[in-house]
């Protein structure tokens, strides 16, 4: 609006201008007619009554004030060249009108250069209209490359200015669409790449054993083995995915309580004793009287995804949980004497699908990201540090409200 406010403001500024100046020209020329006229009548009077004594003052008053009826002498005033239809009957009046002239003219002055003004700002604002027109024409066509090549703070402006940010966020809005994309054909690549090869495998067994009527029970009995091995981690890959498409779509409500850090501990630790047993590895806890609000199940599952890693990477190692809180946060640590992890992959480790070089063959590499996006999406931090063949320390961070 501040243009338009201008434009009026710049209106009544000019009419008061010509108003004023329009005033002074007329009144200049009024008072000139006044003066005259009046000395004119003046000398009129005193020559009746010097030389008509017997007029009196009230017939020359009712002369003055037309109250009396008169003949026209037109004529009479024609052959001393003076012509009442369209000159002044005092001679000292010709050069009054010129004021009132000169006042008409000043009148039309303003107000073509008022008209001026009116239509270069309408034009002005047609121009900014046809530009946003344009703009919203470009953004309809899915072209968000728009610049803003004004700064001003006038009603199109502004309107210019939502117009980019709407824009910007369409292009953001498209970015992460196509990223989207592109992360659901990788996603869908992995997954294919993750269930082909346990598949492949089952069916492959499966075929033996139907079509070796004479098969070793031996060896039929280790096929079994490797086809519920294989089922077992397709059913976790399945899960994890599941889990996983859940967060993402935040259709899972976390259910938020006080509870000790030692019993999650404690309940992963079960998770994993018969997998810590195979691979020799001990497992350590100090976490006593920490109190930490969050969803039980949800964190359980995050933390034993991650022992499930040290574990893999620690055979015949040593595994200690901690717990620590301060006024800022609630930390909780998980380190591992293992085979550690490169510096190649530290940066990718929490990626979806991804498996580092010291992984085992039987990684899917999506306990660590399911792990990671289940604490993130519960407000905490999650971090790792590690050095090849000593180990590694993954550490969560819940601050504190």
């Amino acid at each position: 609006m501040k243009n338009a406010q201008k434009f009026v403001c710049a209106g009544l500024a000019v009419t008061i201008v010509f108003c004023v100046i329009s005033a002074v020209f007329t009144f200049i020329g009024l008072e000139n007619i006044r003066k005259t006229s009046n000395d004119t009548i003046n000398q009129l009077v005193n020559i009746l009554l010097e030389k008509y004594p017997n007029v009196g003052e009230k017939e020359v008053a009712e002369i003055l004030n037309n109250k009396t009826e008169y003949t026209d002498n037109s004529e009479f005033l024609n052959k001393y060249g003076i012509y009442p239809e369209k000159d002044w009957v005092s001679y000292n009046n010709q050069g009054s009108y010129k004021y009132v002239i000169l006042s008409v003219s000043v009148c039309i002055a303003f107000g073509l250069a008022f008209a001026v003004l009116f239509l270069g700002y309408v034009k002005i604002q047609k121009k900014q209209t046809m530009n946003i027109a344009k703009r919203i024409e470009r953004i309809n066509l899915g072209d968000y490359s728009l610049q803003i090549d004004r700064n001003s703070e006038d009603e199109l402006s502004l309107l210019d200015n939502q117009i980019y940010r709407t824009a910007v966020k369409f292009r953001e809005q498209a970015e992460n669409s196509r990223k989207d994309k592109e992360n659901l054909q990788k996603s869908l690549s992995d997954i294919s790449h993750q269930l082909k090869t346990p598949l492949t495998s089952i069916i492959v067994m499966v075929e033996n054993i139907l079509d070796d009527d004479d098969m070793p029970l031996e060896i039929r009995r280790e096929f079994l083995n490797d086809i519920k091995h294989n089922t077992n981690t397709i059913s976790f890959l399945v899960q994890s995915l599941l889990k996983l498409s859940k967060l993402d779509a935040e259709a899972v409500k976390f259910r938020y309580e006080q509870v000790e850090v030692k019993s999650i501990v404690d309940e992963c630790i079960k998770n994993t004793a018969v997998m810590a047993e195979i691979l020799g590895v001990r497992l350590e806890t100090d976490c006593n009287d920490i109190i930490l609000n969050c969803d039980r199940k949800w964190l359980c599952e995050a933390i034993t995804n991650i022992i499930k890693n040290c574990i893999e990477h620690s055979h015949n190692g040593n595994i200690k949980i901690t717990a620590d809180q301060n006024k800022l946060y609630t930390k909780i640590s998980i380190k591992d004497n293992g085979s550690g992890i490169t510096k190649e992959d530290l940066p990718h480790i929490f990626e979806r699908f991804y498996k580092g070089k010291n992984s085992s063959d039987d990684s899917v590499g999506i306990g660590l990201s399911l792990a990671k996006t289940i604490i993130e999406k519960q407000g905490g931090y999650i971090s790792v540090s590690s050095e090849l063949n000593k180990g590694s320390e993954f550490v969560i961070k819940f601050f504190n409200n």
